[in-house]
């Protein structure tokens, strides 16, 4: 068998194009590149994490993944079968959650919208009512009430648990979820991750797209990172880290205005060649530098001095050893300044 159709999920240099419209009065038309030549491998039993920040082509490769999609040039594969080809084949082998909102009827409850949209797949009565009452139990849908509350009432953590109840429906050996602790809280969030662990530990493979690194390093036994519709690396948490083992992160977490410590992050990079980014988490922003190690200790003074001078208030500062976000801002040069929320 080809090797690209022996693995649970296979890209094979996947080119998307997008045409945008920009302009009113004189509108014009510009060819966006979603993905150019995406490729990656995802054997069987394993959770898959493609990393990426919003607009890195993350979601459109799930679609085509999922057959809502088809690229303008190269080919996937999932469970043996062609998302071109064999699209009917791919869709009986797979569950897909591309949003946790997305696609319910918000009149019904949660056990109505599962009944519904396991007779849409076609399973019998007796095997619908049993899948449903499984998977009620399997999610705690019923512990939290979501099984007889309308999805309108819901919390944005029991649609989360609906949305992947859904893509269990017909038990599918390959799993398709996008982004789908986004915008949760922090106890939903590690619940759905813990879930993901058991559900491979039972046979299933899971590729889960997350602009969260924290999420990436401790859920995913794979990573592949991409950038601008590429894949820039790819491995292990593990094996990644060590692209930057001569490296060392400083960590400033700071009180203050934002665009300021933007601007501290663009000065510190010019002036040390580093690479820096910002985020925002946990009620305070976050100064994360990619140093070498040799030269981290100076650096961190310097920044926490530069920071003070700033106006802005350090409510720490530390080196440490090098995460999957220190990779990503090193790969990526750092460049692109985010707001997102992580769990430490």
């Amino acid at each position: 068998m080809d090797s690209l159709s022996s693995s649970a999920i296979a890209a094979n240099k996947l080119v998307k194009y997008y045409w945008e419209k920009k302009g009113f009065l004189k509108p014009t038309i510009k060819k966006v590149e979603a993905l150019r030549g995406v490729s990656f491998r995802v054997e069987w039993g394993i959770i898959y994490g493609l990393l990426g920040p919003n607009g890195a082509g993350k979601t459109t490769t799930v679609k085509i993944l999922a057959t809502l999609l088809e690229p303008d040039s190269g080919e996937a594969f999932v469970a043996g079968y062609s998302t071109t080809r064999e699209p009917l084949e791919v869709r009986k082998r797979i569950g897909v959650m591309l949003s946790v909102e997305r696609g319910f009827f918000w009149r019904l409850t949660g056990r109505e919208n599962l009944k519904y949209f396991g007779m849409l797949y076609g399973l019998s009565s007796r095997v619908l009512e049993e899948r449903v009452e499984e998977l009620i139990e399997l999610l705690g849908l019923r512990e939290l009430g979501a099984d007889k509350k309308k999805f309108e009432d819901m919390s944005l953590g029991m649609k989360a648990r609906l949305g992947l109840a859904r893509a269990l429906l017909k038990d599918p050996p390959v799993l398709l979820l996008d982004e789908p602790t986004l915008g949760l809280d922090p106890p939903s969030a590690r619940y759905i991750r813990r879930l993901l662990r058991e559900l491979v530990s039972q046979g299933k493979t899971i590729l889960v797209t997350t602009h969260n690194m924290f999420e990436a390093e401790t859920l995913c036994d794979r990573v592949g990172i991409i950038h601008r519709g590429e894949i820039i690396a790819e491995g292990s948490p593990r094996e990644l880290k060590k692209r930057v083992a001569k490296k060392l992160s400083i960590l400033l977490r700071l009180v203050g205005s934002y665009r300021v410590t933007e601007e501290l992050s663009r000065w510190v990079s010019s002036r040390n060649s580093v690479s820096s980014r910002v985020v925002e988490r946990d009620r305070a922003i976050e100064l994360r530098v990619v140093a070498d190690r040799a030269e981290s200790e100076q650096l961190l003074a310097v920044l926490v001095k530069a920071a003070v001078d700033r106006g802005l208030k350090v409510i720490e500062s530390r080196v440490e050893e090098p995460t999957l976000e220190d990779v990503f801002i090193e790969l990526t040069g750092g460049g692109s300044v985010s707001k997102e929320y992580s769990e430490s």
